[in-house]
């Protein structure tokens, strides 16, 4: 794992070191605008007007930014940093990069955790009475529904539920703007409730309206792959009802694949909310923020962002791993020379 995550952290810290329009860089185009528009409406010399900053002014800018030092320097320090999870300071936002982090967090729980509820709510018993009734009617029909949910990309559903129900050009019922309205603060506890669900309604549908798919086949495929198995043929040989057999012999073995990507799953339904869907419903997450950081060169958040995704994202995997041991004992992680004298 810390090779992976020291491995990831060079790469994108030396990709970004030959990305043009660097903070430096757009600080100059930016001062050399602000001062070719001085230079016409004054004649201060206060400014250097067309010909820019001086050297001075442009190494004084770069050592504060740090691009003073060494490449392999400025990589040290940053990993000396993490190591302490010191993120450092926002170039444009003038925040500890924590700091910023954790104000955006709000939006990515309430987007990642209905999404995982949701999706796991509807999907795992959709999937199971696929699996039962395969080839059936029904099993035609569903598939074909979350088959074209999952065909439609999200942004295009958030734009037309937007003129079909935001008051575009249909009808106004749901708000568009934010997780919860000005006045939040005003109304009572239940209406706080109805008034953060109705906010959270077209992006939740947006977001997880393509995941269903994934989720209902994966149960489905599970759950026959148990189903054809001889130990079912077995138990339903000896009597026991299809309920019985379902949920006591198949269901333990067939939820195994599907458990064991809970944490994958719980942890990236926080941190991969769609950027297009935060943007169209004004919604201030942290994909808006990794975004804007990078469009805007602001390299500690592009930086401090991976870190946490990906120091998270290998946890994650960690303990996806102890899970397939710990739910099914078949599995062991064993050397070959161990096997060979057992």
């Amino acid at each position: 794992m810390i090779p992976t995550l020291l491995g990831i952290l060079f790469l994108t810290f030396l990709i970004i070191q030959f990305v043009p329009g660097g903070p430096v860089e757009q600080i100059v185009n930016k001062l050399s605008g602000l001062n070719a528009i001085t230079e016409t409406s004054s004649s201060s010399n206060l400014y250097r007007g067309s010909s820019g900053l001086s050297e001075e002014h442009i190494s004084q800018l770069n050592e504060f930014y740090g691009f003073d030092k060494p490449f392999f320097e400025r990589f040290l320090i940053m990993i000396s940093n993490y190591a302490v999870f010191d993120l450092g300071v926002s170039y444009f936002h003038n925040q500890s990069v924590s700091d910023l982090v954790l104000s955006k967090l709000p939006v990515s729980i309430t987007l990642g955790l209905w999404s995982f509820i949701l999706v796991y709510a509807v999907s795992i018993p959709l999937g199971i009475k696929k699996a039962v009734n395969d080839g059936s009617r029904f099993d035609i029909v569903s598939s074909t529904i979350v088959l074209i949910g999952y065909s439609i990309p999200g942004f295009v559903l958030g734009i037309g539920l937007i003129v079909l129900l935001g008051g575009g050009s249909f009808f106004d019922i749901f708000p568009t703007r934010g997780i919860v309205s000005d006045n939040w603060e005003d109304l009572n506890f239940f209406r706080k409730i109805t008034d953060y669900l109705w906010h959270i309604t077209l992006p939740i549908i947006c977001l997880v309206i393509g995941s269903f798919a994934v989720m209902t086949m994966l149960t489905k495929n599970s759950f026959i792959d148990e189903i054809n198995k001889l130990y079912v043929v077995t138990a339903r040989s000896k009597g026991l009802s299809e309920n019985k057999v379902l949920y006591s012999h198949v269901f333990k073995n067939a939820i195994i694949p599907i458990l064991t990507g809970f944490p994958a799953q719980f942890v990236s339904a926080f941190f991969t909310g769609s950027i297009l869907i935060e943007t169209i419903f004004s919604l201030d997450g942290i994909g808006l923020l990794s975004y804007e950081a990078i469009i805007q060169r602001d390299y500690p958040v592009v930086m401090g962002t991976l870190f946490i995704f990906t120091l998270i994202g290998l946890i994650t995997k960690l303990i996806t791993d102890i899970m397939y041991v710990y739910v099914d004992p078949r599995i062991k992680f064993s050397s070959s020379s161990t096997q060979r004298n057992s």
